[in-house]
């Protein structure tokens, strides 16, 4: 079992949309957290939105702080803008996602991003399975 850990600036878009793909594409065999430098007060309206055409409801989610223990627990951490806010931790793999914030963006550019995330996730799923 890896323990991935998904980073962004707050935690209100794409580390949240990645977490809950993630979760859903392993079905428990891994686990995920996520986590942003400087986290919003919510999960952004336009990525929630986005998740429920998919079954998946983040709009109970709080974005939470990225601690040193996160890192620590972490065997991957996946960055997606976060820069030098992210802790490094020897020994970790660490994989950048470059791609767009969500935020204020139209539903169909947040769909896009969404699909992107989860393409990068299978992606990413197939990796850890291929190292077990």
């Amino acid at each position: 079992m890896s323990n991935v850990l998904f980073v962004c600036l707050q935690n209100a878009g794409r580390s949240q949309m990645s977490q809950a793909l993630f979760e859903r594409a392993v079905g428990g065999r891994h686990e995920a957290r996520s986590a942003g430098s400087t986290p919003a007060a919510h999960v952004h309206p336009e990525v929630a939105d986005v998740m429920l055409e998919l079954g998946i409801d983040l709009r109970d989610r709080t974005p939470r702080a990225l601690t040193a223990e996160d890192a620590q627990w972490a065997d991957v951490v996946v960055t997606m803008g976060c820069g030098d806010a992210c802790p490094y931790v020897p020994g970790t793999r660490y994989i950048d996602w470059d791609l767009a914030d969500p935020s204020g963006q139209p539903v169909d550019r947040v769909r896009e991003i969404r699909d992107e995330i989860a393409a990068r996730i299978d992606d990413l799923v197939a990796s850890l399975s291929a190292e077990a």
